[in-house]
């Protein structure tokens, strides 16, 4: 019988590899992508543990590639959803009265696992399924992985560490319970790392999870459930179903154990979830936990005392990495006047040096995006902007989807701060700047904060303390995550909680405490050591 508070192993970030000429771990890289893509796997959806297939098909494809065939996923319907449900609640009271420490320790598992033997597969399975160059698949499907892992597990044990003060004659306490019922993860294509802390997040505090990954990242979310059951996580714990999401939905959000939903994706079927929920309300046993993170048009500002270099590499790398498909990726800029010439300079001198091309030729730089949907979307809002008298196309424009999804990085410049690039998300790697008039900083940031539903990451930069300062004020809630002289993304697990608010979610701050004490339901203990008998109080004398 454990009799002993535990103290997990002190979280440090995961070191991210090189990847440089010669290195082991780009060998193991290379070998790791070339016997991926010589097979064709058939992915199944995981139920209670077992492999579930229906026949029903769907193929898979690189999108850098998308004439080769990475093989197949099994795609489930409404009934499926429904056993993934059931077996979630089979395993809930078995896994909810698990010892947090033996939670913790199998989770500590697939940090040290993916650190080691599945770093290379992970990645490599994250180049192939959602085309990221070797760089951006490390710090995504290992190391931010990694890192969620490793910190939940330390958080988690501070949270139950956690405790009320006791009173003369009374010894008070706190449990952490998990949610009565189960947790509907639903997971973006974009980072690996996500998908699976969505669903490990939750879990590690006792729930039991329905999973629907996004259809273009089910390739990776394969080695993830691998991950997971390779590290011991029991049966039940947490089901992989591949469906349609108002299908999936419309099982999910009419059941009454329905306890709470971890989302990352659109803005819009966000909102729409969220009204699902509210008119079911009525039919479940609790409220359920709602934790989403959404969408971003976010902001680099520039004041005329900023460094023209640093601003342009900011651009560049907040823009144009993984292709601008990151909630986070900087879409639109604002510089001052007396800059501007210098920094676009840079830019256009830089962004012609940026290889386009497979994630599989490490130099690279920019890959293809994720689908044709998404490919036709940007296409759409390069086409409009070249009709458009009020803005014009200064780097790139250019798209070809006859071999893979590739689209140009592209630097539109406009003349009018509402301009329809300036206003909404494309997810992609196109950025359009605006010039300021030097001496209007804080109308130009009055501007930014009003030009935008979205509130998630944004920057300045400036060697004027009292310019940050400014800044730093104005927009206190443009952005749930702000830089200071860097590029808008980046995040770290311990060092910068994520999230934001307005239109870009519940800023619940996954990497943080703040995230994991959503799934818990708290009950609180007060034992009175010496009970009264008299119900008289000195008062009534």
């Amino acid at each position: 019988m454990a009799n002993a508070f535990f103290i997990p192993p002190a979280a440090v970030n995961e070191p991210i590899l090189s990847y440089a000429p010669g290195s082991p771990e780009k060998e193991d890289l290379l070998a790791a992508v070339a016997e991926l893509r010589a097979k064709q796997i058939d992915a199944p959806m995981v139920i209670g543990g077992k492999e579930v297939r229906t026949g029903n098909t769907v193929s898979m494809h690189p999108p850098y590639e998308h004439a080769h065939n990475l093989g197949s996923f099994h795609m489930g319907n409404a009934s499926h959803v429904q056993d993934a449900i059931d077996a979630a609640l089979a395993a809930r009271e078995k896994w909810a009265n698990t010892p947090w420490q033996d939670r913790a320790a199998i989770f500590l598992k697939c940090a040290e696992l993916l650190a080691g033997p599945f770093r290379a597969k992970m990645n490599a399975a994250t180049m192939l399924c959602q085309s990221k160059n070797a760089f951006q698949a490390e710090i995504d499907a290992a190391c931010e992985l990694i890192d969620f892992l490793r910190f939940n597990v330390q958080y988690m044990a501070d949270i139950y560490a956690e405790q009320p003060e006791s009173g003369e004659g009374v010894w008070n306490r706190l449990e952490y319970r998990p949610l009565e019922g189960f947790v509907f993860a639903i997971t973006p294509f974009n980072f690996t790392a996500i998908a699976a802390n969505l669903c490990a997040a939750p879990a590690m505090m006792g729930n039991t999870i329905v999973w629907k990954p996004s259809d273009t990242q089910i390739y990776s979310a394969q080695v993830i459930m691998e991950l997971f059951q390779t590290a011991g996580l029991p049966d039940g714990v947490i089901n992989l179903v591949y469906c349609d999401g108002p299908e999936a939905g419309d099982v999910v959000f009419k059941n009454p154990n329905f306890a709470g939903l971890h989302f990352t994706g659109s803005t819009g079927v966000f909102k729409h979830i969220w009204k699902e929920i509210g008119t079911n309300i009525d039919k479940f046993k609790t409220y359920p936990r709602i934790v989403g993170e959404t969408g971003g048009k976010d902001f680099i500002m520039a004041h005329k005392s900023s460094v023209p270099a640093q601003v342009a590499t900011g651009i560049i790398r907040g823009s144009f990495e993984f292709q601008g498909q990151k909630c986070s990726a900087s879409s639109r800029a604002y510089l001052p006047s007396n800059l501007s010439d210098e920094i676009l300079d840079i830019v256009k001198r830089e962004v012609a040096t940026i290889k386009v091309g497979t994630p599989e030729d490490f130099g690279n730089y920019v890959n293809a995006v994720i689908d044709e949907k998404s490919f036709d979307n940007i296409a759409g809002y390069i086409d409009f902007i070249k009709t458009q008298d009020d803005a014009e196309i200064i780097c790139g424009g250019g798209y070809d989807k006859s071999v893979g999804y590739f689209v140009e990085p592209t630097v539109v410049l406009t003349t009018n701060p509402k301009f329809r690039t300036m206003c909404e998300e494309i997810f992609g790697p196109v950025v359009t700047i605006y010039v300021y008039d030097e001496d209007k900083y804080e109308e130009t940031l009055e501007l930014i904060d009003q030009t935008s539903d979205y509130a998630l990451t944004g920057s300045i930069f400036a060697t004027c303390r009292y310019a940050i300062g400014t800044a730093t004020d104005k927009l206190q809630n443009a952005a749930g995550n702000f830089y200071i002289n860097d590029k808008p993304t980046g995040a770290v697990v311990g060092q910068q909680p994520f999230g934001g608010a307005r239109g870009s979610g519940t800023n619940d701050k996954a990497g943080s405490y703040l995230n994991l004490v959503r799934w818990v339901s708290p009950r609180t203990f007060k034992e009175t050591l010496v009970t009264p008998t008299d119900y008289r109080y000195p008062y009534l004398g």
